[in-house]
């Protein structure tokens, strides 16, 4: 059977074998968490606490302001020590509440509490999403109340699940697929309701094969829902790369999935929601791959969110001697980290620990003018002369060669033969354009 994909992209080599047959592990509380208010998309969050607040887990803590924001909420219970500015995955700082636990007692659902959630209407289910601040979980943070209202001039058809977790390394979505199969047809089926759809795809590359099993095994009970094998292919889950291996439809420059009827979400943020929906959990907690050749024992945590990256390493062992590189997410499209005393966020799919083997310092050369970046862009962009006209500044150019609709996979870095780091130069470009538009 021919599988489904998209045009141009890579295949870097996968390295799941460091995690992908580790069940996930449930860290211990962390004595303090670094709270960040920016985990989302969107405008920041306001703290609705202060200094020697004593707080609960599950409690809210930041409110979003404005319609595209995220609640946060205390992941333990504890004191707020400090509201302040600390170093944020993100490669800034940022303001966080910084909370010290108290050793009490953590929030706890009871299960016989349990929402009946098909008798509560859209408005409902999309209140409690926006209520337990939940965001996309694959790395875009996009609050997912806002996805769950598109205008009414869009007419939704088709729901995608995106579990294709193409990025090398990372194994978080497929342990959750093999582990949490039920919990996230149940979130399907919540915003399959809440968009009032009938038909929804779950997009998985057929080099998790035990995850598609068992995904068809669940979902087979539900009209509506399929699963759909994909080709092993980089960036597959990327929003506009999925919809168009999904339901071949074409995301036009400069606009949204929804503009082809279509909304896509995570499978973390299926079990998000239905936690949320549910349970009335919120989101203070996420499982994260913490792997590499770097790291001692690689494992998949469900870890809260501010635990310190360095004791969710010491957790997995500890650095190797050779470890030469901390990433938050993998190799493709991750952040390089100048210190362990960052947070995890709403977005830490993964921890990627590198030795020096693994990330050497590469020399960069001249551009050869070979075209390989272009073949390799799945945006059809012509990376390499935004990355020149960033070089000499000519901002308006860049914009006009498409750099606002890069995606920022790093295809073009895999595929260059010069070592030319484009995507940070496009990066750049992409700040600097903004930057005089506010101006």
């Amino acid at each position: 059977m021919k599988l489904s994909t998209f045009k141009k992209g890579v295949h870097p080599r996968e390295y799941k074998q460091f995690a992908e047959n580790k069940n996930i592990e449930k860290m211990g509380l962390p004595k303090e968490v670094f709270v960040p208010l920016i985990q989302h998309i969107g405008t920041p969050c306001t703290p609705i606490v202060k200094k020697r607040d004593v707080v609960k887990a599950g409690q809210l803590i930041g409110e979003g302001k404005g319609f595209i924001s995220s609640k946060i909420h205390a992941p333990i219970s504890g004191v707020v020590k400090t509201i302040d500015n600390f170093a944020h995955p993100n490669g800034s700082s940022g303001q966080m509440i910084h909370i010290v636990g108290n050793g009490e007692a953590d929030w706890n659902a009871d299960p016989a509490e349990n929402v009946d959630w098909e008798k509560l209407s859209k408005e409902e289910l999309i209140k409690k999403v926006n209520d337990a601040g939940i965001v996309g979980m694959g790395g875009a943070a996009f609050p997912s109340h806002v996805k769950l209202q598109p205008p009414k001039d869009k007419k939704i058809d088709v729901f995608i699940i995106n579990g294709c977790e193409c990025e090398p390394y990372l194994t978080a979505d497929h342990r959750m697929m093999v582990e949490q199969a039920e919990e996230i047809i149940l979130g399907v089926r919540i915003i399959m309701k809440a968009l009032d759809v009938t038909k929804a795809l779950i997009g998985i590359e057929n080099n998790k094969p035990d995850a598609i099993e068992i995904m068809t095994k669940v979902s087979q009970s539900y009209n509506g829902i399929t699963i759909l094998p994909l080709k092993v292919k980089y960036p597959q889950g990327a929003e506009k790369m999925l919809i168009k291996a999904a339901v071949n439809r074409e995301v036009p420059t400069g606009a949204l999935p929804m503009d082809v009827g279509a909304v896509v979400n995570n499978v973390g943020t299926a079990i998000g929601v239905a936690e949320a929906v549910v349970k009335n959990k919120p989101l203070i907690e996420r499982v994260v791959t913490v792997t590499g050749d770097g790291v001692k024992e690689p494992k998949n945590v469900l870890a809260r969110i501010g635990t310190p990256f360095r004791e969710l390493i010491e957790f997995c062992g500890g650095l190797k001697e050779d470890a030469a590189k901390i990433l938050m997410g993998g190799p493709m499209m991750g952040v390089t980290q100048y210190t362990m005393d960052v947070p995890v966020i709403k977005a830490t799919s993964g921890i990627l620990c590198l030795s020096r083997k693994s990330a050497p310092v590469l020399e960069e050369y001249a551009c050869l003018q070979c075209g390989t970046c272009v073949n390799a862009c799945p945006m059809n962009l012509l990376p390499t002369r935004i990355s020149r006209a960033v070089d000499y500044s000519k901002f308006e150019m860049a914009e006009q060669l498409g750099a606002m609709n890069c995606i920022e996979c790093g295809c073009c870095v895999f595929a260059c033969p010069s070592n030319i780091p484009i995507v940070q130069k496009i990066r750049i470009g992409k700040l600097k354009i903004n930057e005089l538009k506010k101006s």
